[in-house]
C-alpha cells in the first residue's frame, strides 16, 4: 500500500507520466526481451506500478550481421548503467548485468561463464565484442527507477578497430594469435616480431568480460622475449566504482597480495609450472617492459566472476631483445655461465663476448661467469660498451647503496681477498676499454642484484675476454710484467724469446691488486667509493702522459762451484718498424728504436738492473739495420761468452709503437738459447799473462769433490804480454776414441768465428807440429782488451775420460831493421861476448817446433 502510495502522489504532482492509451503495452514489450538493431537507442522498462519493486530480467539480442563483408563486430555503447551492488568484488547483490559473447556456433564464446557486471556508471563504457553474436541479459530482484541500463550499438568490420588490429591488418591475420578451439581467449603467438604480435585482454580497447580466465603462449624465434608494455595504458581492477571518493584509482601494482581480483600474471616459460615473473594489477601507464630469459612467456589474465563495468584491460606488443649473442662456453644457471679457453678455441673465436643481464632476475639474484684458462695462460677482460644507470624496473625497492654491483675476482672463486674491481649503480664510474687481466688462469666475475629486475640489468655493459699464453722460460720477477731470471741450479741450459704473452706490449693493464679485504657490506661499499673518487682524475693524468717503453730483462744467474761462464746464442731478430717513427738504428745505443741489449753486469753491483749505454765492457746491442743485424740476417747467430757470473739480456720496445707492431702478434721478437758451461772440472777460466804456464784437464782438485759431468765445455782464456808470439804444447793427451763426439779441443784466436786449431781423436797427431801464434795474431778487436788466446774444449759423452796438458810459451820479439833483418850494433866488443850473445839467441832452439817458425822470428 506504501509502494502504491507514492506513486500516487507522485501522478497528482505531475512526476509520473499519464497512462498511456492502448498502444502502450506494446511500447513496453520494445524495451526488454527484444531483438536490437544496430544503430538504436535502448533502455530498460520504464517503472510502472506493475514492474516497480519487482524482479525483472530482460534479454537483448542484436540482429545478425552476416550480410557484412567480413564477420563483423558490435560496439556497444553503455550510457548510463546501475544494477546490484558489489560485495567483495566477487558477487553481484540485488541484480546484474551479463554480456555473452559469442553462441554455440561461434569459433569462440564466453556463454558457458560471462560474469556479471553490477554497479553504477554514469560515464559512457565501450564494449567491442569478439564475435558478430552478442546477447546482453539485465536482471534485478527490484526494479525501481534506480536501476537501469541504457545503450546504443553499432556493427563495424574487425579491421576497422584500428587500436585492436593496428595498421595493416591483412598483412597480419594472425597478429591477435591463433585462438584455441572450444575457448574464448586462449590464444597462441609463434615468431612473434615486434608489430606482428598484438597480446591483448577480449574486447579491447573497450570493458573486459568477467569471469575470464584467458591464457596467452607467446614464442619469439630468439631470445630474449620481451612484452613492449612500457608507457602503454593499463586498466585492470583500476577503478571498483566510478566515484574516485568512494573508491579511489588503484595504482598499478604487483603481487598476488596487491591483486586479488582481476590480476595478469607473467610466467617466465611455456606454461603455469615455469617461474613466476610477476602479478599486475591497476591504472596507468605501465612503467617498465618485461624481458624472459628464453623464447617463450605465458601470460595469465584472470578477472573475478562479478565487477564493475569500467576497466579497460591491457595491450602490449612482443618482440624479443635485439643484439643478444649467446656466450660461447657452458651454462651453469639461468644467467651463470663457465666460459674456457678450450671452448673458444673450438668454436674458432680469439675473443669471446658476454652481455649483461638483459632479462627479468628476482630479487637477491647472483649471476656468474668464470673465465677458465689453460694453466699456462692469464685472462684479459676489458668493456668496449659500459653503462650505469639508476636501477629503473626494480622488483623490490632498495633504500641503501649498491642495490646492483659487478664484482670482479683475480681468482677462480669469489675470494674478496683478490678484488679487482667493484662496481655499483650508485656511484661507480664506468671504465670503457681498460683491461682488467688476472694473475692466474681465471677471472670470476659476479653480478649481484639486491632488487631484482623486471627487464634487465642497470648495469649494461658488452664484454670481452681473451686469453694469452703467459709460459715464461725461466723464474718471473715479482713486480714486474715480464722480467726473468735463469739460474744454474734449476736448468743447466735452455731456450727463450720475447714474451708469449702480448699483452705486455698494450701499456695500462690493470693486474689484479686487491682493492680490499674485508668482507663486511660497509667495508666493500666504502672502499669502492673511495676508489671511485680516486679514478676520476685517472683518465685525464693518463692521457697526459707519454707512452711508457717496455723493458724485458733476463738475467743468467750461476756459481763457480757449479759452472764459471755462461754462453748466451742470439738466433733471430725480427723488429718492425713503427709507421711514424723516422729513426734509422744507424747509432744502435741513442736511437729511439726496438733493440735488444747484451751485457755482463758489474760484480757487486747493487740495486736495479740498469743497462750500459754504450759498448763498453763488450756489451751489444741489437737493432733492426746495425751491424749485428747482418749477423741475424743469415751470416750465423751472435754469440756471446760471459767472463763471469752473471750475464744479462734486455729487451727495449718503444711504447709509441708498441701495440700497432706487437700486440696480438705472435712472431717472435728474438729467439735465443743459453748455457751455463765450464765446471769445477775445468778449472780457473782465466790465466793471466805469464812467461810460460800451463794447466791439466781435467782439473786435478776438482776431482776429490765434482761427480763427473755426462758431458761438459770448458772455455779458458790465456792472455798474452803484448807484442809478444805465443807457443802452444799439448801433453799427455787421451781422447777415449776417435769420434769427435766424445772429445774436441778448440782454439780460436781474437776475432775470428772459426777455429785456427780443432782436434779431436781422429787427428791428434796434429798436435805435435803446431805452429807459432805471432802477436799480431793475437791482437784484440778492441784496444782496450789484452791479447789473448780462447780454448774451448767439449765432449758430448764421458768427458772424465779425457786427459790433457796444455803449457805455453811467450817469446819475445828480437830489434829488426826496416828491411826485416835484425838490427845489429856498432858498438865494439870482445870476441868473448860475441860469442855468448850468439849462444843466447840460441837458447831454447832445441824445443822449437821447427826451422820455419824460427825463421819467422
Amino acid at each position: 500500500m506504501e509502494a502504491w502510495a507514492l506513486l500516487l502522489v507522485a501522478a497528482l504532482a505531475g512526476l509520473w507520466p499519464s497512462l498511456p492509451g492502448p498502444g502502450y503495452v506494446a511500447a513496453r514489450k520494445d524495451h526488454c526481451n527484444k531483438t536490437v538493431d544496430v544503430y538504436e537507442d535502448v533502455g530498460t522498462p520504464e517503472v510502472t506500478p506493475e514492474n516497480f519493486g519487482k524482479p525483472l530480467t530482460c534479454t537483448y539480442r542484436f540482429r545478425s550481421l552476416r550480410g557484412a563483408r567480413r564477420d563483423g563486430i558490435l560496439r556497444i555503447r553503455f550510457k548510463k548503467f546501475k544494477v546490484g551492488t558489489l560485495v567483495n568484488a566477487s558477487t553481484c547483490l540485488g541484480g546484474y548485468m551479463q554480456i555473452i559473447d559469442g553462441n554455440a556456433k561461434s569459433d569462440l564464446s564466453n556463454r558457458k561463464e560471462p560474469g556479471e557486471f553490477c554497479g553504477e556508471s554514469e560515464q559512457p563504457q565501450t564494449f567491442i565484442s569478439e564475435t558478430s553474436f552478442v546477447r546482453l541479459l539485465f536482471h534485478t530482484d527490484n526494479f525501481t527507477d534506480q536501476t537501469y541500463l541504457s545503450f546504443d550499438s553499432r556493427a563495424e568490420e574487425q579491421f576497422e578497430v584500428y587500436l585492436r588490429y593496428g595498421q595493416h591488418p591483412e598483412l597480419y591475420p594472425n597478429r591477435r594469435g591463433q585462438v584455441l578451439p572450444g575457448t574464448y581467449c586462449e590464444r597462441v603467438f609463434q615468431d612473434c616480431k615486434l608489430q606482428t604480435c598484438y597480446v591483448q585482454s577480449p574486447a579491447y580497447p573497450g570493458v573486459y568480460p568477467r569471469h575470464l580466465h584467458c591464457r596467452y603462449q607467446l614464442n619469439t624465434r630468439l631470445p630474449f622475449i620481451k612484452l613492449y608494455i612500457e608507457n602503454e595504458e593499463f586498466n585492470i581492477d583500476g577503478h571498483r566504482c566510478e566515484n574516485i571518493m568512494t573508491c579511489p584509482m588503484r595504482p598499478i601494482s604487483s603481487g598476488s597480495q596487491n591483486c586479488p581480483y582481476d590480476y595478469i600474471r607473467i610466467y617466465d616459460g611455456k606454461n603455469e609450472t615455469a617461474p613466476v615473473i610477476g602479478t599486475f594489477c591497476g591504472m596507468g601507464k605501465f612503467p617498465y617492459s618485461i624481458i624472459g630469459t628464453g623464447e617463450d612467456l605465458f601470460v595469465e589474465f584472470v578477472t573475478s566472476p562479478a565487477g564493475p563495468l569500467l576497466n579497460t584491460g591491457f595491450h602490449f606488443n612482443v618482440g624479443n631483445w635485439p643484439g643478444h649473442v649467446e656466450p660461447v662456453g657452458e651454462r651453469t644457471g639461468t644467467c651463470s655461465w663457465r666460459l674456457s679457453s678450450k671452448t673458444l678455441s673450438k668454436a674458432g673465436d680469439s675473443e669471446g663476448i658476454f652481455l649483461s643481464v638483459a632479462h627479468w632476475y628476482p630479487p637477491h639474484t647472483s649471476c656468474t661467469y668464470l673465465i677458465q684458462g689453460e694453466p699456462n695462460q692469464i685472462v684479459r677482460l676489458y668493456f668496449p660498451s659500459f653503462r650505469i644507470n639508476r636501477i629503473e624496473s626494480p622488483i623490490e625497492p632498495w633504500p641503501g647503496d649498491c642495490g646492483e654491483s659487478l664484482t670482479l675476482y683475480d681468482a677462480s672463486w669469489p675470494d674478496d681477498s683478490r678484488i679487482i674491481k667493484t662496481f655499483c649503480d650508485t656511484f661507480s664510474r664506468a671504465l670503457e676499454k681498460h683491461d682488467f687481466v688476472s694473475t692466474g688462469n681465471a677471472l670470476f666475475i659476479r653480478f649481484e642484484s639486491k632488487t631484482g629486475s623486471y627487464s634487465g640489468s642497470s648495469l649494461y655493459y658488452w664484454a670481452h675476454y681473451d686469453f694469452f699464453n703467459n709460459t715464461r722460460f725461466g723464474d718471473p720477477v715479482p713486480g714486474t710484467p715480464c722480467d726473468e731470471t735463469f739460474l744454474s741450479w734449476r736448468s743447466r741450459s735452455g731456450v727463450l724469446r720475447s714474451p708469449l704473452n702480448t699483452l705486455i706490449f698494450k701499456q695500462g693493464a690493470t693486474t689484479s691488486a686487491p682493492e680490499r679485504t674485508s668482507t663486511a657490506t660497509g667495508a666493500l661499499i666504502m672502499a669502492a667509493r673511495a676508489q671511485a673518487v680516486q679514478e676520476a682524475a685517472d683518465p685525464f693524468l693518463a692521457a697526459a702522459l707519454p707512452p711508457k717503453d717496455i723493458r724485458c730483462t733476463y738475467r743468467f744467474v750461476t756459481d763457480k762451484r757449479l759452472f764459471a761462464r755462461i754462453i748466451l746464442n742470439i738466433h733471430s731478430l725480427s723488429f718492425k718498424t713503427a709507421a711514424y717513427n723516422t729513426a734509422t738504428c744507424g747509432e744502435c745505443w741513442s736511437d729511439r728504436v726496438d733493440k735488444l741489449l747484451a751485457w755482463e753486469p758489474q760484480l757487486n753491483s747493487t740495486g736495479p738492473l740498469e743497462p750500459p749505454t754504450n759498448s763498453s765492457g763488450g756489451a751489444v746491442c741489437l737493432c733492426k739495420n746495425n751491424a749485428y743485424g747482418a749477423v741475424m740476417g743469415g751470416i750465423g747467430p751472435l754469440r756471446m761468452v760471459s767472463q763471469g757470473e752473471e750475464l744479462a739480456l734486455q729487451l727495449l720496445v718503444d711504447g709509441g709503437g708498441a701495440v700497432s707492431s706487437y700486440f696480438k702478434h705472435n712472431s717472435p721478437l728474438f729467439e735465443a738459447e743459453y748455457r751455463f758451461i765450464h765446471g769445477p772440472l775445468c778449472g780457473p777460466t782465466l790465466h793471466r799473462a805469464a812467461d810460460e804456464g800451463d794447466f791439466l784437464f781435467p782439473h786435478l782438485e776438482a776431482l776429490a769433490f765434482a761427480e763427473p759431468p755426462r758431458d761438459i765445455h770448458c772455455i779458458w782464456e790465456l792472455q798474452v804480454h803484448r807484442d809478444r808470439d805465443l807457443w802452444l804444447h799439448f801433453e799427455k793427451v787421451k781422447f777415449p776414441s776417435r769420434n769427435c763426439s766424445d772429445g774436441k779441443v778448440e782454439v780460436f784466436l781474437p776475432g775470428k768465428v772459426q777455429p785456427f786449431l780443432t782436434v779431436c781423436g781422429d787427428n791428434e797427431t796434429a798436435l805435435r807440429t803446431l805452429p807459432m801464434l805471432s802477436s799480431k795474431e793475437l791482437t784484440p778487436l778492441k784496444p782496450e782488451h789484452e791479447p789473448s788466446v780462447t780454448i774451448h774444449f767439449t765432449a758430448f759423452s764421458t768427458p772424465a775420460r779425457t786427459a790433457f796438458k796444455i803449457a805455453w810459451t811467450e817469446l819475445h820479439h828480437l830489434p829488426r831493421t826496416p828491411e826485416g833483418t835484425l838490427m845489429t850494433s856498432k858498438l865494439q866488443q870482445p870476441k868473448e861476448a860475441v860469442v855468448v850473445a850468439n849462444k843466447a839467441e840460441a837458447v831454447g832452439a832445441s824445443s822449437r817446433p821447427s826451422s820455419a817458425a824460427a825463421a819467422a822470428l
